[in-house]
C-alpha cells in the first residue's frame, strides 16, 4: 500500500539509474522506476518515494506515467467504435508472394510506374477486370494504400503499362536466363502454344476476325503465344494480330529464342497444328534447335502399314497362361509372327 502523506503533492515516475562495480570488478548499470511525490518544505523542494514500480511489467510502468501525466488511457477493445472495414487478407496474400518471389524488383526500379504496375498483377490475380473497374475495386481493399495508389488515374495505369511494356525484353531475358537455361532445365525444353481473347470496340490493331479458341465467333480478337518452361511458368509471350496461324506464331517465338535470347540446343514443343512439316524444315535450316511435336493421320497410318517399321505387336498385351506360356489378352490371338502378318481379333 502507498504511504499517505499530510501533504498534498504532484505525483511522478522517476526514473533513476545508477552505475556500481559488481565483486568482480565490472561496472554495471541499474534502473529503478520509483512512483515518487514532489513537496515543498519551506523554501526547499523534496521528493517522497511513495512506492517502487521497478517490479512491475514495463507497459505497467508507462501506463502509469501516462495517467499521472494527465493523458486518458482506453482499455483496448472499449470505446471504439468500427466505422468500416477494407478487405485485406487476399491483396496481401498475392502482395506477399510476390514480393517472395522477387517480383517487384523484376518489373523495374522503385517509382510510382512500379508500384501501380505491380498493383495491377496483383489485382489481375484476386479480380480479373477493367483497367477503370481495376482503379475503383482496388481502393476498397488495403492495397491501394499498402502501395500508395489510391489515387491513381486510368491515364496513370495506362502510362504505366506503356512504362511496362517498353521493359519486356529485359524482364524476359531475366525469365529466360532464370528458367530456360542451366541448372533450371536440363532438358533445354522449352513450351509453346498459341490462345486468344476476343475485344470489343474498334481501335486496337491487332483485332481481326479468325480461329476463336474461346467460342466467341462472329467478334474479332487478338492472339498471343506463351513461351514457357517444362514447369509451364511463362518466360516470354508475343502478341498478333487476330487471324495469325500457328506455324506463323510459332516461327515468330523461334526466332525470339535464337536472336533475341541467343539461345542454342533447345528443344521446342507444340502440337501438330504449330510444329508443321514446314517448320521442321525451318528448324533443321536453323540448327541448335530440335522439335517435339504429335504426329498427323497420314504419318500414323504409314507408320502402322503393312510395310511400315511400326510393330504392332509391341503394343499387345500378354500375360502368363495356366500351363506357364504365353495368353493372348482378351479379344485378340497371340502369335509369334510380325504383326504385319498377325491374324488379328478373334471371333
Amino acid at each position: 500500500m502507498l504511504g499517505m502523506t499530510k501533504t498534498a503533492g504532484a505525483m511522478h515516475v522517476a526514473k533513476i539509474t545508477t552505475k556500481r562495480v559488481d565483486k568482480s570488478g565490472q561496472p554495471r548499470e541499474y534502473v529503478s522506476h520509483l512512483l515518487r511525490r514532489t513537496y515543498r518544505d519551506g523554501a526547499r523542494v523534496k521528493h517522497e518515494t511513495l512506492a517502487n514500480l521497478t517490479p512491475l511489467p514495463q507497459a505497467a510502468i508507462d501506463a502509469v506515467r501516462a495517467s499521472l501525466a494527465g493523458r486518458t488511457l482506453v482499455v483496448a477493445g472499449e470505446g471504439l467504435e468500427v466505422t468500416g472495414s477494407c478487405p485485406h487478407g487476399h491483396v496481401a496474400a498475392v502482395h506477399a508472394q510476390a514480393k517472395a518471389l522477387g517480383l517487384p524488383g523484376l518489373l523495374g526500379p522503385a517509382g510510382r510506374e512500379r508500384d501501380i504496375a505491380l498493383a495491377l498483377v496483383i489485382a489481375r490475380v484476386c479480380r480479373p477486370g477493367s483497367k477503370l473497374a481495376t482503379t475503383r475495386w482496388w481502393t476498397g481493399t488495403t492495397l491501394a494504400d499498402d502501395l500508395g495508389v489510391a489515387d491513381a488515374s486510368t491515364d496513370e495505369v495506362y502510362a504505366a503499362m506503356d512504362w511496362l511494356a517498353a521493359r519486356q525484353d529485359g524482364i524476359e531475358a531475366k525469365l529466360v536466363r532464370t528458367h530456360l537455361t542451366g541448372a533450371a532445365n536440363p532438358d533445354r525444353l522449352a513450351l509453346f502454344d498459341l490462345s486468344c481473347s476476343w475485344v470489343t470496340g474498334k481501335c486496337c490493331p491487332l483485332a481481326a476476325r479468325g480461329y476463336s479458341r474461346d467460342g466467341k465467333k462472329g467478334l474479332p480478337q487478338i492472339e498471343y503465344g506463351l513461351l514457357t518452361d517444362p514447369a509451364g511458368r511463362p518466360v516470354a509471350v508475343r502478341v498478333f494480330p487476330g487471324n495469325t496461324a500457328d506455324p506463323t506464331a510459332f516461327t515468330t517465338i523461334v526466332q525470339a529464342v535464337k536472336d533475341t535470347f541467343k539461345l542454342t540446343d533447345m528443344v521446342m514443343v507444340g502440337d501438330r497444328g504449330m510444329i508443321t512439316s514446314a517448320r521442321v524444315h525451318e528448324l533443321r535450316e536453323l540448327g541448335g534447335l530440335g522439335w517435339v511435336t504429335a504426329l498427323r493421320a497420314p504419318a500414323i497410318a504409314a507408320l502402322a502399314g503393312d510395310d511400315g517399321p511400326l510393330q504392332m505387336s509391341l503394343f499387345d498385351q500378354v500375360s502368363q497362361g495356366p500351363r506357364g506360356g504365353p495368353r493372348a489378352a482378351p479379344g485378340h490371338h497371340h502369335c509369334g509372327r510380325d504383326s504385319r502378318h498377325c491374324c488379328g481379333p478373334a471371333h
